[in-house]
């Protein structure tokens, strides 16, 4: 059992997203992290999916996606290589002056944004993948006594460049624009 990732080009039309989520449900397939939102083309909406499961169970659920009409394209980010996102707002309450010092050097190593401060709790925006997001939920479980967490789903789109040549020109290109 793992985590896989898909992505599905739909209709964006009124019941679609009931549809792939009561695919999910009646097959009893746990969803893990399901986000969705229109393309560049308003008549399409990308499905973002995370659902645990092992390779046969994963083959079955993508045919079955394959087949629903309102389905326009199954693609399977599991094993390519890509860029995953998710939100995650942390609030830690009844904070100390040293707390909220504290938070805000978390702040700082994580790259996270200090959202809201009040007199006594202090509100965290992250927007890392879902392993550096669980590091932070880990840290300030292990230091703080109450944290509210609010999790959204993941986000992903394939990589463009797998190669350190492509990182490379992206670098040439953008020290070129710099230059000139």
């Amino acid at each position: 059992m793992k985590n896989r990732w898909i992505a599905l080009y739909v209709e964006n039309q009124v019941g679609v997203l009931a549809k792939v989520s009561g695919l999910f449900s009646g097959k009893s397939y746990n969803l893990q992290s399901l986000t969705v939102g229109t393309t560049e083309d308003e008549t399409v909406s990308r499905m973002t999916i995370c659902v645990t499961s092992d390779d046969i169970t994963f083959e079955q659920i993508k045919k079955q996606l394959n087949r629903m009409v309102e389905v326009i394209k199954v693609i399977d980010l599991t094993d390519m290589p890509i860029h995953m996102k998710e939100i995650l707002f942390a609030k830690v309450k009844n904070c100390s002056v040293a707390d909220k010092a504290e938070l805000f050097q978390i702040a700082q190593v994580f790259q996270v944004e200090v959202s809201d401060i009040g007199t006594d709790s202090v509100l965290l925006e992250c927007k890392m993948t879902e392993r550096r997001n669980n590091e932070l939920i880990d840290l300030l479980r292990s230091k703080f006594q109450q944290i509210e967490i609010v999790r959204g789903g993941g986000v992903a789109i394939e990589s463009i460049s797998t190669s350190c040549a492509g990182r490379s020109e992206y670098f040439r290109l953008s020290h070129q624009q710099k230059t000139t």
